[in-house]
């Protein structure tokens, strides 16, 4: 294999913690505004960038146009290495210097150009339109960013995490790639084409994106990936990127015991929109995100995600300790044990303007949340079915600010039809939980079910819900619930809080 050192990227910094991540991800958008100036440039001086001074707002420039012209070229370089733009706009990953390279409908020719580009530190890649390219077998190659770099950032998620210490070692051999390692921004632009694995080839994601490695991949079609580690078709590791835009990962598979990510697992920085995920599994003892796990920083937009299974959690979308923004997307007729469309565990999710349809699990048949803070906005949450508790929504342990939705023709065989609320936090806003259904023989909440933890109702609707048991509205036990006096809660059966353990204002019989 062709090497070529002089193109290899400095290591990357240390880990920084996740929930460092999560912070600069929900509250990035305001960093600039409530710093000001001064702030900007403190942002500047803490990643060694230049930050602009005061005196280059004076009219007097006398003696700074030599150092002025030096600093111009050395940014102007730097932005070509970074792929940014001649007119100043930044550009993302795989965006650079390179010119376009057509990849001839040829698998070993799409190797071939992944090499060249890794040697040369990055490329432009246009696959053949319609084409489909077919991997027999794993591309044989030595991780040189394995090792040290690993090594010490395994040590450190330990360290954060505790439990991950008894997991089992990593085995090299089970992560495997058809397609060389992504060190450098490459870009591929799929043109309608498909990347297959063949029905009778070895176990191998298509890519792996290393540590400082950016991929951008769009109008393509991954299928058959299969991984005895995480990613059945892309993993992109810690201290890389990616994005991927209207792609279609399709029958694609993790058998890892602890990990995921059926399609995807993304341990760095990725961006999604646009794409479809499709009848994908995290097949693995306590696989979780049978479509997409996220262990990093996320951001899906305008996706869907259709069958996708996972033997854990997240039959469509896993949030494992990571931070992800998810917007206008679909998450329909998946299966899990626990949040059959999402699960957010030990995580921070924000999820707005979704449909979470159709979707199984054995708690929380459409969401699921467990230490973690998930907030909701403009979701319809609808048809969803659990074997046990909450049907609709199920939280344990966690906040759940839920925000101009519906919650509705959902069903639970234990509590809670609509939603299960324990040891949580809900916070219910201009919503409407109505017609659910708790259709077990001790079945109860049909609507809405707490316990050791606290409801708060403002302007929200609770009716036409159904419990075996009542109430059919809203059970209360060993909570704190606050409902004001612009919400209903009406036509439930058989009562409507009658029989809640705890009493509950502004609701009659």
């Amino acid at each position: 294999m062709t090497t070529y050192q002089g193109g290899r990227r400095a290591a990357p910094p240390g880990r920084r913690s996740r929930w460092f991540l999560a912070g600069g991800l929900v509250a990035g958008s305001l960093v600039a505004g409530a710093a000001g100036f001064p702030g900007v440039a403190a942002v500047a001086a803490d990643r060694n960038l230049p930050a602009a001074s005061p005196a280059l707002w004076a009219d007097d420039h006398s003696g700074e146009r030599d150092r002025g012209d030096a600093v111009e070229d050395r940014d102007h370089a730097r932005e070509e290495r970074r792929g940014g733009k001649e007119d100043g706009r930044p550009g993302r990953p795989g965006q650079g210097p390179h010119a376009e390279v057509a990849v001839p409908c040829d698998p070993a020719k799409l190797i071939s150009a992944l090499v060249r580009a890794n040697a040369e530190g990055g490329a432009h890649l246009r696959l053949a339109s319609k084409c489909t390219y077919e991997l027999t077998h794993a591309f044989q190659q030595p991780d040189e960013y394995d090792g040290g770099i690993r090594d010490a950032r395994e040590a450190a998620d330990s360290a954060e995490n505790p439990g991950d210490a008894e997991a089992p070692p990593r085995n090299p051999q089970h992560d495997r790639a058809g397609l060389p390692v992504i060190y450098h921004p490459i870009s591929i632009r799929g043109e309608g084409a498909t990347i297959v694995r063949g029905v009778h080839a070895e176990a191998f994601r298509f890519f792996t994106v290393r540590d400082g490695g950016e991929l951008t991949l769009s109008d393509v079609v991954l299928r058959n990936g299969l991984s005895a580690a995480e990613g059945g078709s892309i993993h992109v590791v810690h201290g890389a990127s990616a994005v991927v835009e209207r792609t279609t990962i399709v029958d694609s598979t993790s058998l890892s015991a602890e990990g995921g990510g059926g399609g995807i697992f993304n341990d760095g920085h990725l961006v999604v929109t646009g794409s479809t995920f499709v009848d994908n599994h995290a097949a693995g003892t306590k696989g979780k995100g049978g479509g997409l796990l996220n262990g990093g920083v996320l951001s899906l937009e305008t996706s869907r995600f259709r069958g996708n299974s996972a033997v854990a959690y997240g039959g469509g979308f896993a949030n494992y300790r990571g931070a992800a923004e998810v917007h206008s997307s679909t998450f329909a007729g998946n299966n899990a044990a626990q949040g059959g469309g999402v699960a957010s565990f030990s995580a921070r999710t924000r999820v707005a303007d979704t449909k979470v349809l159709g979707n199984t699990a054995q708690t929380g048949g459409g969401i699921a949340n467990s230490d973690a803070l998930i907030f909701l906005r403009g979701l319809e949450v609808r048809d969803n079915t659990a074997t046990g508790n909450g049907g609709g929504i199920s939280t344990f342990q966690g906040l759940v600010p839920l925000d101009d939705s519906v919650v509705s023709g959902n069903t639970a065989r234990g509590s809670g039809g609509g939603i299960h609320v324990q040891k949580s936090n809900l916070l219910l806003r201009r919503s409407e939980v109505d017609r659910n259904h708790a259709v077990g023989a001790a079945s109860t909440g049909g609507g809405v079910f707490a316990s050791l933890g606290q409801v708060s109702l403002y302007a929200s609707r609770i009716a036409g819900n159904v419990a075996i048991v009542k109430p059919g509205g809203l059970f209360v036990d060993k909570a704190r619930v606050k409902v004001d006096d612009e919400t209903d809660i009406i036509d439930n059966e058989p009562t409507n809080c009658e029989g809640s353990r705890v009493p509950v204002a502004n609701c009659f019989r």
